[in-house]
């Protein structure tokens, strides 16, 4: 295809000769200029190439992300295999396993700064709260629905930047406590919605939401002050040994004596272990990791998050398809607001970005010179290292 002067009226003016041509459509071969936009804005453009791969990159992550999420709840509630301790375990081996296995083909490297002491005051803390986080929100699946629980995961924004305002990585503003009182009572109406709602499996899940906000804070305190640059299957190999070890703890005083009763022959057992599903299940969350490590690295924080509300959607319609979850009108009322309110907490967060990515073309102040700040990274980033670890079911975005 050629360039030229453009003869149809659809292009703008001063880009095409003016004569009766100007009344034709453009003939075949000749390509139009994009027409300009607003004042100060870019020009209008097509979708390119790196446009739609994102785009394809999403859409892998929602569906891998959703399919870890739905093979997890089959297994525990539906298998049954009513153990979500010894089911996350399982993933974390599993994920030691193959992480270590694509670090030694060179696929992934290992972070040139690591050292047993730096391990133990960075990798250990971020690994014992990862395992709380893992067993206390897999542990809701038995008690709420997954429907239920995508619209609770509504409030992790608001959570988020409360821990964030304790460990001094953030202030709050008016606009911003409204906002968060507003994403909160949608998610109450949707609670009072619920027609199975467990008070216990609640706690879990909020629970499971707190912690994981204290990690995300410490990820960005211990790991990216530090400089450490790891991407979740760099992040993986690090972690999820560390993590099958924190689990032993909550394994041997909860699932075991509950797999292996006293007095029971295994083979009256109620439960089932079905190694094809063990490892196809594993398998999906590895293979979520591997998908966040491409998306990440294709998109943006926003994509991302916008990503995120689509498969709480999706995955809202498919629990009540395929397991029969109960959805009432009061729940979608009440996740719709909440859904409002992270949109607007996404807008302000875009802006924000924005604004900040205009000030970093400008001079900056010498360092304890007036005006002087250093920048220090969003802890409600879905991109910093080490946040883009998906096991067990867990979804972090």
């Amino acid at each position: 295809m050629r360039d030229g002067p453009c003869p149809s009226p659809l292009c703008p003016p001063g880009t095409g000769p003016a004569n009766f041509l100007d009344d034709l459509p453009p003939p075949r071969g000749v390509r139009c200029p994009a027409p300009p936009g607003p004042p100060g804005q870019p020009a209008i453009r097509a979708p390119r190439a790196q446009d739609i791969a994102t785009l394809g990159y999403a859409g892998v992550w929602i569906f891998m992300s959703s399919a870890v999420i739905l093979y997890n709840k089959f297994l525990l509630n539906r298998l049954p295999f009513p153990f979500p301790v010894s089911l996350t375990m399982f993933h974390m081996l599993f994920g030691s396993v193959a992480s270590w296995g694509m670090i030694q083909f060179g696929w992934a490297q290992k972070e040139e700064k690591m050292d047993r002491d730096m391990y133990m005051r960075t990798i250990a803390p971020i690994a014992l709260l990862f395992a709380g986080v893992l067993w206390l929100g897999n542990t809701a699946y038995l008690y709420l629905s997954v429907s239920f629980i995508q619209m609770t995961k509504a409030l992790m924004p608001a959570i988020v930047f409360g821990v964030s305002i304790v460990f001094g990585l953030a202030a709050m503003t008016s606009d911003k406590a409204l906002n968060i009182a507003f994403i909160c009572f949608g998610v109450m109406l949707a609670s009072f919605g619920e027609l199975n709602f467990n008070a216990f499996g609640f706690s879990l899940q909020i629970a499971s939401c707190v912690i994981e906000a204290v990690r995300l804070s410490l990820i960005q305190i211990l790991l990216q002050r530090r400089g450490l640059k790891m991407n979740p299957i760099t992040t993986l190999y690090y972690i999820a040994p560390a993590c099958f070890v924190c689990l032993l703890v909550p394994f041997f005083a909860v699932d075991y004596p509950k797999m292996f009763p006293a007095g029971v022959p295994l083979d009256d057992l109620p439960w089932v272990w079905a190694p094809g599903h063990m490892v196809g299940n594993a398998l999906c969350a590895f293979g979520l990791n591997v998908c966040v490590f491409l998306f990440v690295g294709k998109t943006s924080a926003l994509t991302m998050n916008l990503a995120g509300v689509v498969k709480d959607w999706l995955l809202i319609v498919l629990s009540w398809l395929l397991f029969g979850d109960p959805v009432t009108g009061l729940n979608l009322f009440g996740y719709f607001l909440a859904f409002l309110g992270l949109l607007y907490w996404n807008r302000e967060k875009l802006f924000g970005t924005q604004a900040a990515g205009g000030a970093a073309h400008k001079p900056l102040p010498a360092a304890g010179g007036a005006g002087y700040r250093p920048v220090e990274a969003d802890p409600e980033d879905p991109k910093p290292p080490g946040r883009g670890v998906e096991m067990g079911g867990r979804s972090e975005n």
